[in-house]
């Protein structure tokens, strides 16, 4: 489908996402027929602010083209992570772009890499996980909620990704991971309310090469826990960190211009002409408010297991040496 890879023209069932404004942008599904609420099936039309929108119609268009609508017009685009974060149906909270990209960043992944998720949510993030392992890496998600791990199955299949993820409906602060994943993981993410609790589970997931591990949290509280668990597993390098964007308007300024020499002078009709002369100059506005707090990054780095020996000998001979 229309996830998995560009392509030029619409096709039956595909998702696109339509574009109006900056601020009024609508997935929708390209298909003639839909079912209503007493799942009847009736026309598939879309109501906009400019105006209905037949859904066959935007059948063997192509993509980026521009439609008319009875009050205006849009634009189809091709669907991208960060579009359907912007247009997904919200199941739970979700994170962001800012905070996506500096997790997969962080994580280090890469085509072919095996990723852990917990929890899936309403598949933001792993819309963007999926993009950044495939063809030839996997996502394992899960999610203690079973209808939300059913519709997220269902979306992903959908979306012509369903060959790049395994959906699980799962508790994995009790229960773990599977033992199918026990030491087949390059990365894991953590978006729960007692991450240190996965934290353990996370350790065995891991590969004897090592990885990386992720945590989201919005709570300080969460945090210091989870830090503490990372630090008594031997996790090293663990950082926190906040990202919040900021957005600068760039303006061009007018900058008065003043000529020192002429002001230690006395005053003449030149004097007052030099005076009121302005520079142009190009310059960025930082906004008049920052933005709000979303949540707390955890990141942390498993060594390969011959390394944690090695690092566990020198930490016996060092506190033999403090005795």
């Amino acid at each position: 489908m229309s996830f998995n890879g560009y392509k030029d023209t619409v096709r039956d069932g595909d998702t696109v996402v339509l574009y109006l404004t900056i601020s009024q942008i609508y997935s929708i599904k390209a298909q003639s027929k839909a079912n209503n609420k007493k799942n009847l099936e009736v026309e598939n039309v879309f109501q906009t602010p400019y105006g209905a929108l037949k859904c066959g119609e935007l059948i063997g268009k192509t993509f980026g083209s521009k439609i008319s609508l009875s009050k205006g017009w849009g634009y189809i685009l091709q669907p991208t992570p960060e579009l359907w974060t912007i247009t997904l149906p919200h199941r739970t909270q979700i994170i962001y772009t800012p905070d996506i990209s500096i997790i997969i960043m962080q994580l280090e992944l890469r085509p072919g890499s095996v990723l852990i998720e917990s929890g899936t949510g309403s598949g933001s993030l792993s819309h963007a996980f999926i993009r950044a392992v495939k063809p030839h890496g996997h996502l394992y998600t899960f999610d203690f909620h079973e209808v939300r791990s059913k519709t997220a199955r269902e979306e992903f299949d959908d979306h012509g990704l369903g060959q790049y993820v395994t959906v699980d409906h799962r508790d994995v602060c009790a229960t773990g991971f599977g033992d199918n994943l026990i030491g087949k993981a390059d990365a894991v993410f953590l978006d729960l309310p007692h991450p240190w609790l996965a934290v353990p589970h996370a350790t065995h997931s891991l590969k004897q090469t090592g990885g990386r591990i992720c945590s989201f949290s919005p709570c300080i509280e969460q945090v210091q826990k989870t830090c503490s668990e990372l630090s008594k597993l031997g996790f090293q390098e663990i950082e926190t960190m906040e990202v919040l964007q900021t957005q600068y308007n760039v303006q061009t300024r007018q900058i008065p211009v003043l000529d020192l020499d002429f002001l230690k002078t006395a005053k003449s009709d030149a004097t007052e002409k030099k005076e009121k002369e302005v520079h142009k100059t190009l310059t960025a506005i930082p906004p008049a408010q920052q933005p709000g707090h979303t949540g707390y990054l955890t990141f942390a780095t498993l060594y390969p297991s011959w390394t944690r020996k090695c690092l566990d000998n020198q930490h016996i001979i060092y506190e033999n040496t403090l005795e």
